[in-house]
């Protein structure tokens, strides 16, 4: 698929079929996000793949949608906090860098033929207990992902004319 036509097919599936990931397409997905540029090229994150099988319930604490668990897959990009790049003034790049790397990841599954959710509004504590996270690794974003049973919708997005601003403010 074409680079623009991946932006453009993207949208966050809220309905999966059952059938199973492939294995090499998910390699390629995690080999996406093992790719994404971080700060400094640290790599402060860890990527977690979770078969949802026999453990639904378990995950919908961590995100209570029922379509949260339907794929075979969900993908969790955790961030080192003690590896992340710290800019001058103490901020810390640990969740852009969380976010290229699940975008990188997004956009290769759309590419071979997924559906995923970006995930942010989980709860964090359920994640920890259930994902048994070491107390240094924060849980930072989540997908579902697998077939999408759902259809393609029309994006409605702002106007570049409403988001650019060339040299100044």
């Amino acid at each position: 698929m074409d680079f623009d036509d991946v932006i453009r097919k993207r949208y966050s599936v809220r309905s999966y079929r059952l059938d199973p990931v492939e294995d090499e397409k998910l390699h390629k997905i995690l080999e996406a996000g093992r790719m994404a540029p971080t700060a400094a090229n640290l790599q402060p994150f860890q990527i977690i793949a979770i078969h949802t099988a026999g453990r639904q319930e378990e995950l919908k604490q961590i995100y209570r949608r029922e379509w949260f668990v339907q794929p075979p897959l969900v993908l969790c990009v955790c961030g080192i906090r003690s590896q992340a790049w710290v800019r001058r003034d103490g901020i810390s790049y640990l969740q852009v860098d969380a976010a290229i790397v699940m975008d990188h990841m997004i956009l290769e599954a759309t590419n071979l033929g997924l559906g995923t959710c970006w995930i942010a509004a989980f709860d964090a504590q359920a994640a920890r207990r259930i994902l048994d996270l070491p107390s240094d690794i924060e849980p930072l974003l989540f997908t579902p992902l697998g077939y999408a049973a759902d259809r393609e919708v029309d994006k409605e997005r702002k106007s570049l004319r409403d988001l650019v601003h060339y040299e100044k403010w």
